[in-house]
């Protein structure tokens, strides 16, 4: 009896003791395993993830001390970003941070219980992963990239006072993408402008569609989807060639030739992200619980050789409140 007895708490010890080096989701003492996934690399999505990386490692979630990082790029690819999405699961994680509104459906379709931090993700709602932007209901929260379209088309307007037509390129595939051309035929006619909407179906034909923009427009309008975001001097050798200005929806657009944005600070969107990764990691709040965020500080960028290439002259008071790069 007595040796049963020992057998069995040698067991129950060494139980521990396995457990205790265990990571994923079972957060063995003070070790955290976090899930990085992202549907591609381009500048955009990549400063996200480096925001959100080095925001953590500010509130105490360092990488090689308490947190072990498991990092994923799908390239744009669908079916890969499904295995991505079943093996990371499997992993157990105690958070998985999902950039990109594909990511963040392969993920949500793979667990209902590991928690999900999104960032650039315009509509977390229309994408089917939160039942509300208030209290998601979900294991999905994070923030949003909406980008304030109706302000850029303002600035394109002020930049730009004689263009009458946008040509709008976006890709239909994906709802993001979708979502923001809508809202940018909208700001058009608001501001009295016409627009031709220009659909692209991948990276392969973004060339083609911005040829054959040129010549019908005086200004070319790109959102923040992934197809785009990769394909910026793409748009901009294109449309440099014919001397038509670029208007994009996000800062490193601006910094790869295009003329102007205001909006997202991928960066920043990082940080503030990692912010709210930090409270469930530290169990102050759970992701269905906890609402949807944007961020609230849009920034100016203005490419001044773009403005010199193009003949273009900036109003000094936009000079004056914008950040200025080059190419």
């Amino acid at each position: 009896m007595k040796k049963t007895i020992s057998i069995i708490a040698i067991i129950a010890i060494l139980s521990l003791a396995l457990t205790g080096c265990g990571g994923g989701g079972s957060n063995a003492g003070d070790d955290y395993l976090i899930g990085l996934v992202q549907i591609s690399a381009h500048p955009a999505l990549d400063a996200a993830r480096e925001g959100f990386v080095n925001q953590l490692a500010e509130l105490g979630f360092v990488e090689g001390e308490n947190v072990r990082f498991r990092e994923f790029n799908a390239q744009g690819d669908m079916g890969t970003l499904a295995s991505i999405a079943t093996q990371i699961v499997g992993e157990n994680p105690n958070l998985i941070l999902s950039i990109a509104t594909p990511t963040t459906q392969a993920l949500a379709n793979a667990t209902e219980t590991i928690p999900i931090v999104i960032t650039a993700v315009t509509d977390p709602l229309l994408a089917g992963v939160i039942d509300s932007f208030e209290r998601p209901g979900t294991n999905v929260t994070g923030t949003s990239d909406l980008t304030p379209v109706k302000n850029q088309f303002e600035l394109l307007v002020q930049l730009l006072p004689e263009a009458q037509t946008v040509g709008i390129m976006y890709n239909a595939g994906e709802v993001n993408s979708v979502i923001q051309a809508d809202m940018a035929a909208e700001a058009a006619r608001a501001l009295g402008l016409t627009y031709i909407r220009q659909t692209v179906t991948g990276t392969a034909d973004v060339a083609q569609v911005a040829e054959a923009l040129v010549g019908r427009v005086d200004v070319i309008y790109t959102p923040t989807c992934n197809t785009m975001a990769q394909t910026y001097a793409t748009v901009v050798m294109a449309a440099d060639a014919a001397g038509i200005p670029v208007i994009v929806g996000e800062s490193s657009g601006v910094d790869e030739g295009a003329l102007a944005t205001t909006g997202i600070d991928y960066y920043q969107l990082g940080r503030q992200t990692a912010v709210m990764a930090a409270q469930i990691l530290r169990g102050e709040v759970s992701p269905e619980t906890m609402p949807i965020q944007w961020q609230e500080r849009n920034e100016v960028t203005i490419n001044i050789s773009a403005a010199e290439r193009l003949g273009i002259t900036i109003p000094e008071d936009i000079l004056a409140g914008a950040t200025v790069v080059t190419d």
